[in-house]
């Protein structure tokens, strides 16, 4: 919808002074819904997201989601859901998230809440204080390139964020200072598949 937007007054313009000849190619690179995000973004496919055995993933979430979040609410979110998200706010007020983790002196994973596998590597070169700023004032979870496990995490074309899995977590909204992804709790709240949640990749900031 953005770009479309943006393109029409650019048309309406060309047509109110009769210019002669649109140059097709702009037009094109405008229009296209080709891949958007340059490196470090990793491009998904739309197969990712076919459906499944349950949803878009094979199996439900996890039954025992970290920081209290609700299983239902992520079933919902993460396997039967391309658009919607956790209300504003939830990782917030409705979880233990930040009781849990502001006395956290190291790195959070974040894990797929379906597959367990790992995610997201937050606070990773910045503070947890901005971190909490950054995701407050969005109202969910904001990640950045640094923070991206590219092994697990796609981008779809149209900016939804997806896992290998067929995880539903959110969509890369960039802003001024690059892409930040916003993505629901209830997607990144599950535990390891092959061991205990104590597994940090180094300090947290």
């Amino acid at each position: 919808e953005n770009s479309r937007m943006r393109v029409l007054p650019f048309l309406s313009l060309a047509a109110a002074i009769r210019v002669p000849h649109v140059n097709m190619g702009l037009f094109d690179a405008l229009t296209s819904k080709a891949p958007r995000y340059g490196p470090p973004v990793v491009i998904g496919e739309e197969s990712l997201m076919s459906q499944k055995a349950h949803g878009t993933s094979e199996v439900p979430v996890q039954k025992d989601l970290r920081w209290n979040c609700g299983a239902d609410l992520a079933d919902r979110i993460c396997n039967f859901n391309r658009h919607y998200a956790e209300n504003a706010g939830y990782w917030e007020r409705s979880t233990t998230f930040l009781k849990e983790e502001e006395a956290n002196t190291e790195e959070i994973t974040f894990f797929d809440s379906n597959s367990g596998d790992p995610l997201f590597y937050g606070p990773r070169g910045r503070t947890w204080q901005s971190f909490v700023k950054e995701s407050r004032s969005h109202g969910w979870p904001s990640f950045r390139d640094a923070e991206v496990n590219w092994d697990y995490v796609r981008v779809l074309p149209d900016g939804e964020c997806v896992s290998t899995a067929g995880t539903h977590l959110g969509h890369n909204l960039p802003d001024g200072t690059g892409n930040r992804y916003c993505i629901n709790l209830v997607s990144v709240a599950g535990r390891p598949a092959d061991g205990p949640v104590e597994r940090h990749i180094g300090p947290k900031a």
